[in-house]
């Protein structure tokens, strides 16, 4: 049987390293993208690797979108057709009140939670059609839902759009074979809060979820790898929470 390949948005770290991991696990080859980190890119391969997957890892930037074309272009080069497409890559900015925020910070946040989720989609839109079909996870976010007012309301904003995106694509695309879907993560426990000026922000914020703790990045993987495999071959247009109850 041929093995499905999927790309990984951000996948050196947190929730896209986990995925990445997950899927080989699956049976998957990976492509990862980085923006900056190499290091952590290349340790995320080795272990995809390790696991008994072909992976490739790919730098760039996906509000950019030469950097997108050429992502899309070297998984094919190097793996074959993508059959599945993972929109991990984000941002969050540094929390506050909006009245607070930095309009480049703001830019930012549109710039690759929305434009950059757009991008990537309808490049596999254009590639995954061509092909026969295949499978799109967005990662939306509770806050999309909740608001988030004093953390980052312009990030949940930004995954408001992901969750439209997300029914509407699924719609546009499932005639041609293509589901669409999101995973929508609540207070997990990686980095991207100690990146946002809070690092115990995880820990404080738990106590008050009703599964009473953080969730971990394999716990949102798993539900990644549930939307990308057979198990969800009717399943699309769904935006799936992944967040202890909130």
């Amino acid at each position: 049987m041929t093995r499905p390949i999927t790309l990984v948005t951000g996948g050196s770290r947190g929730i896209g390293a986990a995925t990445s991991l997950r899927l080989a696990r699956d049976g998957h080859d990976v492509a990862l993208s980085y923006v900056r980190d190499e290091s952590a890119a290349q340790r995320t391969a080795e272990a995809v690797r390790a696991a008994g997957a072909r992976c490739v890892v790919l730098r760039g930037d996906t509000s950019q979108e030469a950097d997108v074309e050429r992502l899309f272009d070297s998984v094919q080069e190097q793996l074959g057709p993508l059959t599945g497409l993972v929109n991990n890559a984000g941002v969050a900015g540094p929390f506050g009140p909006l009245a607070e925020a930095r309009t480049e910070d703001l830019r930012r946040i549109v710039d690759v939670n929305v434009l950059g989720v757009l991008l990537c989609c309808r490049r596999a839109a254009r590639d995954m059609t061509t092909s026969g079909g295949g499978a799109i996870v967005n990662l939306s976010s509770a806050a999309a839902t909740l608001g988030s007012p004093g953390d980052y309301v312009h990030y949940a904003a930004s995954k408001g759009a992901v969750d439209t995106l997300t029914v509407g694509l699924s719609k546009e695309l499932g005639p041609a074979g293509i589901r669409v879907n999101a995973v929508a993560p609540g207070i997990i426990d990686t980095e991207m809060h100690a990146a946002g000026g809070d690092p115990g922000r995880a820990e404080r914020m738990a106590g008050g979820l009703p599964l009473r703790r953080a969730g971990t990045a394999d716990e949102v993987a798993a539900a990644i790898g549930w939307l990308l495999s057979a198990d969800a071959a009717y399943t699309t247009g769904t935006v799936l929470r992944v967040a202890g109850g909130r």
